[in-house]
Order: C-alpha cells, then structure tokens, then sequence
C-alpha cells in the first residue's frame, strides 16, 4: 500500500484494501495476496482516493456527490462492498465500526473546482520537516 496518504485518507484506503482482501480471498481462493484483478481495483481506488477534491473532510462514497469512479470499476467496488459490508465486523470488526460511524456524518459543502490533496500533503512534509 502507498504512502502517499495521510490521515483519513490513509484509513479509508485501509478498510477498501481490507474489503476487497475479504472479497478476493472467498471469490478468487487467494490467500494473502490479491488477484491481478483485485490488485487493479485497489490501485484504482488508491488512485481515486488521492484525488478527492474533499481530501481529508471526504464523505463515504456511496454519499458523495461527486462520482468520480469510472462504470466498470464503480459497479465491482459496488459488488465488492456489498458482499464484504457485513463480513467486514468478523474480519476487521474496528475497520468496519469506524466506517460506520464515518457514513453517519453529514456530507461537507462540494469543493471548488479541480481541487486536489497534493497541496495538503506537501504542506504537511513541510511541517514534518
């Protein structure tokens, strides 16, 4: 998993990978390592995930008002979130009460235009640093 998310962001990528683990394991038999297929929708959604516009006030995706997944991989993360939601509490029962607790707050004001995380996680180096 990448580094470049911090926060939030970095949790959220944390319950997908887990869901799409969960989803992977029980539909492709893998163990421990995901499939090419699997591997490509995290990718994705890592990718879709550093480029939120709402960075770290980011509201659940199925709350969002902005779609910002493609067809084809919006309709597997649908199908993988479905059957890995309520497997989720027996695998990774913190993950999954975070997130439901997360889905339970209000969606934050659409961002401006082309708005991007690159300017908060640079400030953020700075501070480090």
């Amino acid at each position: 998993m990448s580094e470049i998310l911090l926060g939030k962001l970095a949790t959220e990528l944390k319950t997908v990978k887990a869901m799409i683990e969960v989803y992977c394991h029980d539909h492709h038999g893998t163990k421990g390592k995901l499939c090419s297929a699997c591997r490509k929708l995290l990718d994705y959604a890592e990718v879709r995930l550093d480029r939120c516009p709402y960075g770290e006030d980011k509201p659940t995706c199925n709350k969002c008002p902005i779609h910002c997944y493609k067809p084809e991989p919006k309709e597997l993360m649908r199908l993988v979130m479905r059957y890995s939601g309520p497997r989720m509490l027996i695998h990774h029962p913190i993950l999954a009460i975070r997130h439901l607790v997360h889905e339970k707050r209000s969606v934050p004001e659409k961002p401006i235009a082309n708005a991007s995380n690159r300017h908060r996680r640079a400030a953020q180096k700075k501070r480090e640093h």
